[in-house]
């Protein structure tokens, strides 16, 4: 019996399941979850130029939907995903939203704001403003007024001199919010936006100028609700059954198979750990398809030990020794693993470049599954059974699912 073998079985099985038991609470709780997990709302929008003529590019598409995730970060939603989609699409996924018309009137709202002469020449707009420039001050009378910087103090300048003894409109869209007389040229390169506000109205309309304008026109195409409730229901379920299967398999796993059955669960329960710190790393966000992705993930690694299992087992029935059983049955099954695996990445990759939304996660997870996969129920597992079969203390045929008389003579 060679007891440094199994020492370091024993020494590598026993940390990686100590790191996996200390880990695995702050993993599970720090993972992301999309809305059909969490509950909130999904739209997909579809862009089109402001003006007749203009062409929708990719440049002014990234920056729409770059718009987007700065409204959504002021109005306080926690980790939004907004993609762009094709040539005109964006979709955009906030999870954890309760006042969901609010948010997707503020979000797709145009909060063009313009500086008009009386003829209703536009003489300013909403590239002339400083972004987050607006802000709530007081007047001498001590009453809520807006005040806005301007990028070209000069151009601001230039417009007030040419409009003075005249009136400047400043709109907010279509609607007036005041229209204040011009005395004298203005140099400071601040305006004012002056009238009966309450201190609320002030800074509401302080927070919608700072959302500024959209480069598109928005178009809802799809909208889809879920409710935190139904999310919550949804991941509780979808966990659950994943874990219940997972034990099952794992189970006939050791029953059937025996050695190779005890190793195949030791790598599957690293692979499930590794996935999901794989996860946690690259921040990604888990959805149903995602969680579809990892389960069958689960499924293909256990599939991958059942081929070298069997492929070890045929082995030993010819009349091998152990060691042979084991040299030889790991080749013969490592081209049969890598070529499934292999195929099954080409087809997630296609899936994500041809696929949209929930498609391109379901393909993600599965491309990190299979690597992740490849690693620990390969390589591990063979490093593993090694470790046991070279350290002589199973040398029974037995001890791999083999009986006796199934063995033939060499």
């Amino acid at each position: 019996m060679n007891a440094k073998r199994i020492i370091a079985f024993l020494a590598i099985v026993v940390i990686m399941f100590g790191v996996i038991a200390w880990s695995s609470p702050d993993l599970v709780k720090g993972m992301r979850l999309g809305l059909d997990l969490k509950g909130g709302f999904e739209v997909l929008y579809e862009a089109t130029p402001l003006e007749g003529g203009d062409k929708v590019t990719p440049e002014s598409l990234k920056k729409t939907a770059k718009s987007l995730q700065e409204r959504a970060d002021k109005l306080g939603i926690a980790e939004p995903d907004i993609k762009t989609e094709g040539t005109n699409r964006i979709r955009v996924q906030l999870a954890g939203v309760t006042n969901e018309e609010e948010v997707r009137t503020i979000m797709s709202k145009p909060v063009n704001l313009t500086f008009r002469a009386p003829d209703g020449t536009i003489k300013l707009n909403g590239n002339d403003f400083v972004q987050n420039g607006a802000k709530v001050e007081y007047d001498s009378m001590g009453r809520p007024m807006i005040t806005i910087k301007l990028k070209d103090a000069s151009k601001f300048e230039k417009v007030t001199t040419e409009l003075t003894g005249k009136s400047l409109g400043i709109y907010l869209d279509e609607e007036m919010l005041s229209n204040p007389g011009v005395d004298y040229p203005i140099s400071g390169g601040s305006a004012q936006i002056s009238g009966s506000f309450t201190l609320e109205e002030a800074n509401n309309l302080k927070d919608t100028i700072n959302l500024g304008a959209l480069p598109l026109k928005l178009t809802e195409k799809y909208t889809q609700s879920v409710g935190a409730t139904l999310g919550k229901q949804s991941l509780q379920d979808t966990v659950g059954a994943g874990l219940i299967g997972t034990a099952i398999v794992l189970l006939l796993m050791i029953v059937l198979f025996r050695i190779p059955g005890v190793i195949a669960a030791i790598t599957v329960i690293t692979y499930t750990w590794l996935l999901v710190l794989v996860f946690e790393l690259m921040n990604a966000t888990l959805t149903l398809p995602g969680i579809a992705a990892f389960v069958l993930g689960i499924g293909m690694a256990v599939d991958a030990n059942i081929i070298m299992a069997e492929r070890i087992k045929e082995e030993i029935r010819s009349g091998k020794s152990l060691l042979s059983s084991l040299k030889a049955g790991s080749k013969n099954s490592f081209r049969t693993i890598m070529d499934a695996n292999i195929t099954n990445i080409i087809a997630s990759v296609v899936l994500y470049y041809v696929g949209n939304g929930a498609i391109r996660g379901f393909a993600l997870t599965m491309i990190f599954s299979i690597l992740v996969s490849i690693l620990t129920n390969i390589f591990l597992s063979r490093f593993l059974i090694n470790l046991l079969v070279r350290s002589n203390v199973f040398t029974k045929p037995g001890y791999f699912g083999v009986k006796e008389a199934e063995i033939r003579e060499l």
